[in-house]
């Protein structure tokens, strides 16, 4: 039998994004709750922020032509704090302003109260020369009246909200969450508190894919439900993914997505509705399952099988999932750009797929490699800050230009 070919990250990418099409239901939420969704809609500004000109500090306002004709020497006035209605400013006066206040019809600066002195007959003395405009926060300067604020496709974040309040929206239109079921499949599969570890019986690991997924798809905004281990075998397989699929978007496993004798979600789908079994020019990350299951009113959910190893299976989450969970909630854009760095190491093995080596930021403004790139050893995620993408048959020399991605990017 010959082996399957490789598939390049970018054309599978492709593939399953060519899928994921945005939920059609549409949640409105209030603003101070939407951090994390995606918006369906664009914010328009119905006004001008700021709304009318302001004072940007405590000082005080005046014309320049009229600071000019009294040699600095101004008539104190009206005190304007912050919420009032100011009067028209008569001439040969200054106004004592305070920062946000409405800067009075007929002033053009204001200076910092720092350098002004009131004198003591009453009369302030401007004392720096002023250019009009200054220290004045015009009308409109920060969003105009009709422009879009937030476009559609954005994921919010706590300075988006604070920019949609700025303009009185107190709900926001967004993309419904994902619901996924998340299940991981292998009898050697124990769960953390089941049993002790001087306890696990030989064979038997502790299962921790079903702890960084289900964090990852949560942080992205997803509803999780966690639906357990799979056993091994084929009936219960089918219908636990069977059942799984009536409620929820997408399913994603890790492990039994290879073709072993013990690897039962293959055959599962494939009776359920459509698999695409792909061998990915990536390391780590080779095995990776994509397809449909059917449900019951004839809807389709969509399926996603992640390799076993979990590095592997982070990286792919990374690399494939994440993105695709992101154009389900109509995320305008899933494209990560990586930063270039420096490689203070030595990468002498040439590799015909493209590697993502667990990397970490020095305070010499390089990147230190991880000694062991096993697909097992996840410590690398931890001691690690990132990724280097590292095109298939590179070597990397120290000082060598390369391609970094911030875990911080990925599981934002």
């Amino acid at each position: 039998m010959n082996k399957p070919s490789l598939l390049p990250l970018d054309d599978a990418l492709a593939q399953l994004l060519g899928h994921a099409q945005a939920l059609g239901a549409i949640d409105h939420v209030a603003t101070m709750q939407a951090d994390g969704r995606v918006l369906a809609a664009d914010c328009v500004a119905e006004l001008n922020v700021p709304s009318f000109d302001n004072s940007a500090m405590d000082g005080y306002a005046f014309n320049c032509q009229d600071w000019a004709a009294t040699q600095g020497i101004l008539k104190l006035g009206q005190r304007i704090p912050a919420g009032s209605a100011p009067s028209e400013l008569q001439a040969g006066h200054a106004a004592r302003i305070f920062t946000g206040a409405p800067v009075p019809h007929g002033a053009d600066a204001v200076v910092m109260q720092e350098d002004c002195v009131v004198l003591d007959d009453g009369r302030v003395q401007i004392q720096t020369p002023p250019k009009p405009g200054q220290c004045i926060r015009q009308q409109g300067e920060d969003i105009a009246q009709g422009q879009v604020v937030l476009p559609k496709g954005l994921r919010l974040t706590p300075a988006s909200l604070g920019l949609a309040a700025s303009i009185g929206l107190a709900q926001l239109p967004v993309h419904a969450r994902p619901r996924v079921g998340l299940l991981s499949t292998g009898d050697e599969l124990v769960m953390p508190g089941d049993l002790a570890p001087h306890q696990l019986p030989p064979g038997a690991i502790f299962n921790s894919n079903r702890f960084f997924l289900r964090a990852l798809l949560e942080r992205l905004g997803c509803v999780v439900t966690d639906l357990g281990n799979l056993p091994d075998k084929l009936a219960p397989t089918q219908a636990m993914l069977a059942q799984a699929a009536q409620q929820h978007d997408l399913i994603l496993t890790s492990g039994g997505v290879s073709v072993g004798e013990e690897d039962h979600v293959k055959p599962a789908v494939q009776a359920l509705g459509e698999l695409h079994l792909w061998a990915l020019a990536i390391k780590p990350g080779k095995p990776f399952a994509f397809g449909q299951l059917r449900r019951d009113d004839g809807s389709t959910a969509h399926f996603i099988g992640l390799p076993g190893n979990p590095v592997s299976s982070l990286v792919t989450f990374m690399l494939l999932v994440r993105p695709f969970v992101s154009a389900l909630q109509g995320v305008s854009s899933t494209t990560l750009q990586p930063f270039a760095m420096r490689a203070d190491f030595v990468w002498p093995r040439a590799d015909k797929r493209r590697e993502f080596l667990r990397v970490r930021r020095n305070a010499q403004g390089g990147l230190d490699l991880f000694d062991n790139q096993s697909s097992g050893v996840l410590t690398s995620a931890v001691w690690g800050d990132g990724l280097l993408d590292n095109p298939p048959g590179r070597t990397i020399a120290v000082g060598d230009m390369v391609d970094f991605i911030p875990f911080t990017h990925w599981m934002s």
